[in-house]
């Protein structure tokens, strides 16, 4: 065997293989001897025939498509041993010719990580304050809660609740069709169209209404986009919303004793949320800023993993059991799926491998106590059959997956924490 071997983009290395006369002639008497034990020559016993009267029968062709079934495995395999490569998934293969028998490997191998200089990253965490606009906007959102909801006898206004039957068509195709279906007339709503509920406005109970919208650019089903939509709706029934006055009584009713605490409650509440949204945000700028300074190679194989993944579990989710089956009832080719799906996975991968990288770097690692305790948290959140779902949990794959994520969680929490101290962690590890 002659190997030649040369370095590719994106993590990748082809072998270029040559069998030798001999382990070509080798490989065609083994299949020789696999084939006339399987295949009926006329004139002789199953098992009988010479090989070049079996060859005759059945053709050299067929002959040496039985032989490089196994040697190129073989050849393949003794290739990656003797050049001292460890791929990470299954190789591409392309016979080149048979005569010598030549074929090209395209090998993909661990992904390649040049880091920055991720402890020089330098953040500032934003300070939490909440004005008094998004306390009233809180006290109003209560306030909306407590409404009451009365039928009235007057033409629809934005804020209502109405119940509608409704049509809609575009050219000949069906696009909506609903009895009975309950719908907030909010102004500039872009449900289930931009401009739908401002045609609403207006609209009386028992009488319909027709008109066209047009199917904006954003539209999810790309083939209706630019199209008129024409709409056939029927208002069979009109709410309003009837509010409570603020002050202390409608307070009391949400739990305060009275505007003043009922406030300061959900102050408190919104410097939570904010506190928890601008960690997240900084967490997130944290890995942007590390994946900005650092080189990431990986072989496609990964990519395309991911996306199989993402469009089998889209199908799952939607009821079908069959790829295609799910993209004949999205109208899409797959093509134009995974097209959609590559950018978002081309992020996710580059932010794991740098995470595991640092990870590896640092000796960051979650130990089998960690392990255990997010298993009993995943637990108690649960309802339903409680073993069942820590049976699940136990299984080894999906631990190892688990210790996988707490680890690139606890990863960032290093990173953000360096991020916002300085150099002191670094040094402290150095020393």
């Amino acid at each position: 065997m002659k190997v030649t071997t040369e370095t590719l983009e994106d993590s990748q290395i082809a072998l270029n293989i040559e069998a030798e006369a001999s382990e070509l002639n080798k490989a065609m008497d083994e299949a020789y001897r696999r084939l006339v034990n399987k295949i009926s020559v006329p004139g002789f016993r199953k098992g009988k025939a010479p090989r070049f009267i079996l060859e005759q029968h059945i053709g050299k062709g067929a002959l040496l498509e039985e032989a490089l079934e196994q040697l190129i495995p073989r050849l393949y395999n003794e290739a990656i041993d003797l050049q001292k490569i460890e791929p990470i998934d299954r190789p591409q293969m392309e016979i080149i010719q048979t005569e010598p028998v030549v074929f090209k490997a395209v090998v993909p191998v661990k992904p390649t990580v040049e880091l920055g200089d991720y402890r020089d990253l330098k953040l500032q965490p934003q300070p939490v304050e909440i004005t008094d606009e998004e306390i009233d906007a809180a006290v109003e959102l209560k306030r909306q809660e407590q409404a009451v909801l009365a039928p009235v006898d007057r033409p629809v206004q934005f804020g209502d609740l109405v119940t509608l039957n409704i049509k809609a068509d575009i050219g000949e195709k069906p696009f909506l069709n609903h009895k009975d279906i309950v719908y907030e007339v909010n102004k500039d709503s872009p449900v289930p169209l931009p401009g739908f509920a401002e045609k609403l406005e207006g609209a009386r109970k028992g009488k319909g209404k027709d008109f066209t919208l047009i199917i904006p650019p954003d539209y999810r089903i790309k083939e209706f986009v630019g199209k008129e939509c024409f709409f056939k709706v029927a208002v069979t029934e009109v709410k309003e919303k009837q509010l409570p006055e603020v002050g202390d009584e409608f307070s009391q009713t949400c739990g305060y004793d009275n505007l003043t605490s009922m406030k300061e409650a959900l102050c408190v509440d919104l410097k939570g949320k904010a506190k928890q949204l601008g960690d997240q945000r900084l967490r997130e700028t944290a890995v942007d800023a590390v994946v900005e300074i650092s080189q990431v190679h990986y072989p496609p194989v990964l990519e395309n993993r991911e996306i199989d993944r993402l469009l089998e579990r889209e199908a799952r989710r939607l009821g079908f059991t069959k790829l295609n089956d799910f993209l004949n009832a999205t109208k899409f080719t797959e093509e134009k799926l995974r097209d959609s799906l590559r950018p978002t996975v081309k992020k996710q991968i580059v932010r794991l491998l740098v995470l595991d990288e640092i990870a590896n770097i640092e000796k960051i690692e979650i130990n089998e106590s960690e392990v255990d305790n997010q298993i009993n948290e995943m637990v108690e959140s649960e309802e339903g059959e409680v073993e069942k779902i820590r049976q699940f949990l136990q299984l080894p794959q999906v631990k190892e997956s688990m210790r996988e994520t707490l680890r690139r969680n606890k990863t960032v929490d290093w990173l953000v924490k360096i991020a916002t101290s300085g150099n002191q962690i670094g040094a402290e590890a150095e020393e």
